[in-house]
């Protein structure tokens, strides 16, 4: 579903049917240590670009609402993990680099059967 900054968000929702004025983001509400979600943090939220990077089935995100240094401004930290290997994830953009490895192997065997 589109955010209301117009990224593609799997974890996005809203419902506007009769009458219901619905927005939530359902990664952030299964964190329940985060802070409350408001729509404006989707402007500047890393998850849909790390969606559109990486489209591992093993990938599995976190996200949590932070407060800045003076506890002005809030944001979005997303924290990443792999389902396959257990191992966290430094980059979520670039995904598990033994999926990476992998998958390039795969690729160079291919590769090398032609």
């Amino acid at each position: 579903m589109r955010t209301p900054y117009g990224k593609e968000c799997r974890y996005y929702f809203s419902d506007y049917y009769r009458g219901r004025s619905t927005e939530e983001c359902r990664l952030i509400q299964l964190n329940r240590h985060s802070e409350p979600w408001r729509p404006a943090l989707c402007q500047a939220c890393p998850v849909p670009d790390i969606l559109a990077a990486n489209g591992s089935p093993n990938l599995v995100l976190r996200a949590t609402v932070a407060k800045s240094m003076f506890g002005l401004l809030r944001k979005v930290e997303v924290t990443a993990y792999c389902r396959e290997h257990r191992v966290d994830i430094k980059d979520p953009k670039k995904g598990c680099p033994q999926c990476r490895n992998r998958v390039a192997s795969d690729e160079w065997q291919v590769a090398g059967d032609k």
